[in-house]
């Protein structure tokens, strides 16, 4: 993890500047939420941009981030920057039309039930909306042998695999979307769409449900065809960088 705020804000500026690269997609993002903003150093990388013309524009973002602290006082200094002190679980409160971007990261692995919030969270995005979602791997292997840890008030463990499984069976798109798990990284990054599909319930819904749903990634579908279930070897992900990834346990 990280021993301080600068330090998971530059974790997320790898994932922030390749966004960035994005010209056309960066213009059309009207509204972001931060889930679990801390002190709203990320908030404030998407207030800050501007278009990367020659004379740059300002992209005047509308942002909102969302965390249990009492206040942000960071939102003072941006217009169009507020703060919504709510449990992020819990249902929210959304600007008029939804939030076209949700970034979630270094928070999702502090939710008790990770399948209802990622339920709640769609109604608060707009159709079609983006959710950005890096979590930490707390299952790996170290020197050989199995390395498992977890934090105070966090009580589940997250693979691709798993994520997939969730995002996909509360409504995420996962075909359209984006992947990565480097070698020796114990980040896992997810950027999926807010489908038109319902929630499912997660008790009743197989594998071949999503596939046949078509809310799994290309390779996901043909791991569950061959199997009956997903397994991590079979999946050849793509990234935002355009590269694909074999991902690694």
């Amino acid at each position: 993890m990280f021993r301080n705020a600068e330090e998971s804000h530059q974790h997320s500026l790898e994932t922030l500047n390749q966004l960035y690269e994005y010209d056309d997609f960066m213009e059309s993002i009207s509204t972001v939420a931060d889930i679990g903003c801390g002190d709203g150093k990320d908030l404030e990388w998407w207030a800050t941009r501007t278009t990367r013309d020659e004379q740059a524009t300002p992209l005047n973002i509308k942002c909102q981030g969302i965390d249990l602290t009492p206040t942000l006082p960071i939102a003072s200094k941006y217009k169009g920057m507020t703060y919504q002190k709510a449990d992020f679980e819990g249902l929210l409160h959304p600007l008029e039309g939804g939030f076209d971007i949700l970034w979630c990261h270094n928070s999702f692995q502090y939710a008790t039930n990770p399948l209802q919030t990622l339920a709640n969270w769609r109604k608060i995005a707009a159709p079609g909306a983006m959710l950005v979602l890096i979590v930490p791997q707390t299952t790996n292997i170290y020197q050989k042998d199995l390395d498992f840890s977890q934090e105070d008030g966090c009580y589940h463990h997250y693979t691709i695999v798993s994520l997939i499984h969730m995002l996909a069976v509360t409504g995420w798109d996962c075909k359209a979307g984006f992947f990565k798990k480097n070698l020796n990284d114990n980040w896992l990054y997810a950027v999926v769409y807010n489908s038109s599909q319902e929630p499912r319930d997660p008790k009743t819904t197989r594998w071949y449900d999503l596939v046949e749903a078509k809310l799994l990634p290309d390779s996901a579908d043909k791991s569950v065809m061959a199997r009956g279930f997903l397994h991590q070897k079979d999946l050849v992900l793509p990234w935002l960088d355009k590269s694909l990834n074999y991902i690694h346990p």
